[in-house]
């Protein structure tokens, strides 16, 4: 049942980055808020994937279970820097400003994310839960190192 709804989440977060990618491609303007509010669901669906497979770890669960949601993963952390086009700073973003003005920086910590991401899902595949534990510990720190750095401070 859990895995059910990694793989829900996992599905629903691919299909939120190709929509909001698409209109990120259409040009700046309105399409702009449908930019920010694919990467801000997309955020939130990768956090509760990554609760969901840190539960899988806490209860001992085969990692290989955790395959789709590690890859979908992955494949979102790959797509991070195309979710941030030039233009998509303004309105209900979370997103400092740093992200296009240092976006050396940005890409670096996102291709840090990737590379986590990345050994999550190999992980997972070779069904070795130490490794997958591990790459989670890594994707966790990426996230908050990444978030640190350019994201508004959560208010709530």
């Amino acid at each position: 049942m859990r895995g059910s709804l990694a793989a829900l989440a996992a599905s629903a977060m691919l299909l939120t980055i190709s929509a909001a990618t698409h209109e990120a491609r259409a040009g700046d303007g309105p399409e702009a808020s449908g930019v920010v509010a694919g990467r801000q669901a997309a955020m939130r669906m990768s956090g509760a994937l990554v609760g969901a497979m840190k539960g899988a770890v806490t209860r001992n669960e085969d990692v290989k279970g955790q395959g789709f949601a590690a890859r979908s993963l992955a494949a979102w952390a790959r797509a991070i820097p195309g979710m941030f086009p030039v233009g998509s700073g303004a309105g209900e973003t979370e997103a400092l400003p740093a992200v296009w003005s240092d976006r050396a920086g940005f890409e670096g910590k996102a291709a840090t994310y990737a590379a986590a991401a990345g050994k999550l899902a190999e992980a997972a595949k070779a069904g070795d839960a130490a490794a997958f534990s591990a790459a989670l510990g890594e994707v966790q720190g990426a996230c908050k190192g990444c978030h640190d750095s350019y994201k508004k401070p959560d208010t709530h």
